[in-house]
């Protein structure tokens, strides 16, 4: 018999895998069943729910028995009786449709693989391409809206991110190159890869979700990697789109509550024994930035809802690699003179260090403080130190902002950037060290 000699645990993990393998194969034929009877498909799809799951299962078939009787050919003959069927298929349905795509003949031979993928020890990779193949297909109508609103200045945008961070990026040294440490060019670019490639992504945020949605999740996601990226992208789509001045306003602020709390994380990962003294005022001034952001996002709303805004406004692609450039070299200016003012000053000017490091990088001032405070036990020092890193790198980004899209979308945030000073210190100074 074919299993003899396996034991009970092989015997319910290949059940297991065929299992996976035959709803692997009825999730992309759930949704071609659904899409056969779609007014705009017609019935021409060669394949449905129950076709797809026999192919899975054959997939499945083909790579147990090519496993288990070690006849390795046996998979590659099966993908080739796979794609003769398809061949059949599509050429019948070519002669009756004028019209016809090889989406569903592709999805195919793809739901054969994964079921012998299931077999040969790749489940896990399995479960996820069949998802990402079952989403794809399902989602038709909107990805071939969001390529109809693409132009050629977006198509050739997205293929410079990818030849920045691809191709150019794995050339440079990861190392500093300057004497006094401070410069890595592999970070450099890093940084302009991050800035170009955050005003993309809000780009298409916004096309896709629209400016009321997108906006204020690109200030969120990018937050957690750069709130200094986004305060800077959103900047310059502030002086560019006055409109919106209210949401990227919003957008910015919620990448300022990010970065508190990315802080906290920091500080939860290398001392703990921090993380309570600087939950007050960074808690503090998390929580006036959200408060200023919602008020901000629910006066536009209530602006759209009036008719005042302008549903039609139309966006051009913002991405510069040039001017992500130009703004990594600031960044590394003012990187190269806080190294120098770092290893000239004592502990008494810890402060000032803190304060001229917020201004490129919250991040190095936080862990050296962390650092610091576990070994010298300067827990009080070390949380206005980190205050005052976070305050100076918000004031700089408040900067920013008003240097680049002027008070119209900088009021706004030097208000909200008082309002974080004086909580922020404030709860320094009494916080429980």
């Amino acid at each position: 018999m074919p299993w003899e000699g396996m034991e009970r645990p092989e015997l319910l993990e290949a059940a297991i895998n065929f299992a996976i393998a035959i709803l692997l194969g009825a999730l992309v034929g759930l949704e071609r069943e659904k899409r056969k009877g779609a007014e705009d498909e017609g019935t021409d799809l060669i394949a449905g729910l129950r076709t797809f799951t026999l192919f899975s299962m054959l997939g499945a078939l083909a790579g147990w028995v090519a496993v288990e009787r070690d006849i390795p050919f046996l998979l590659p003959a099966g993908l080739l009786l796979v794609g003769a069927f398809v061949l059949v298929g599509y050429s019948i349905t070519a002669r009756a449709s004028d019209d016809t795509g090889l989406t569903t003949e592709m999805a195919t031979l793809i739901v054969f693989m994964l079921g012998a993928m299931v077999m040969l020890g790749f489940r896990e990779l399995a479960v996820a391409l069949g998802i990402v193949t079952a989403t794809v297909l399902a989602y038709k109508r909107p990805l071939h809206g969001f390529v109809a609103k693409l132009g050629w200045d977006d198509v050739f945008a997205g293929l410079r991110l990818l030849i920045a961070s691809f191709i150019a990026l794995p050339l440079l040294p990861d190392r500093t190159v300057d004497p006094w440490g401070a410069l890595n060019p592999y970070m450099l670019w890093l940084l302009v890869i991050l800035i170009a490639g955050l005003s993309l992504v809000g780009y298409v945020a916004t096309r896709l979700l629209g400016a009321g949605r997108g906006i204020p999740l690109t200030g969120i996601t990018g937050g957690l990697v750069s709130s200094t990226a986004v305060t800077f992208s959103f900047a310059k789509e502030g002086a560019e789109y006055p409109k919106l001045t209210k949401l990227l306003a919003c957008g910015i602020l919620l990448s300022w509550v990010v970065m508190c709390v990315r802080i906290l994380v920091e500080v939860a990962v290398v001392n703990r024994d921090l993380l309570i003294p600087l939950l007050m005022p960074l808690g503090a001034m998390a929580a006036i930035s959200t408060g200023f952001a919602g008020y901000l996002y629910f006066r536009e709303q209530a602006r759209d809802h009036d008719g005042a805004k302008d549903r039609d406004l139309e966006l051009k692609n913002p991405f510069s690699l040039w001017s992500a450039a130009k703004f990594a070299m600031i960044f590394a200016v003012v990187l190269l003179a806080v190294k120098i003012v770092q290893q000239e000053f004592s502990e008494q000017g810890l402060y000032v260090v803190a304060a001229i490091a917020g201004t490129t990088d919250v991040d190095a001032i936080t862990l050296s403080m962390a650092e610091y405070a576990k070994s010298d036990g300067a827990v009080g020092t070390a949380v206005i130190a980190i205050v005052i890193g976070a305050l100076s790198n918000t004031f700089v980004k408040a900067a920013l902002v008003v240097g680049i899209a002027g008070l119209g979308l900088g009021r706004p945030i030097l208000i909200a950037a008082g309002a974080l000073t004086v909580a922020g210190l404030g709860a320094a100074l009494f916080a429980p060290t």
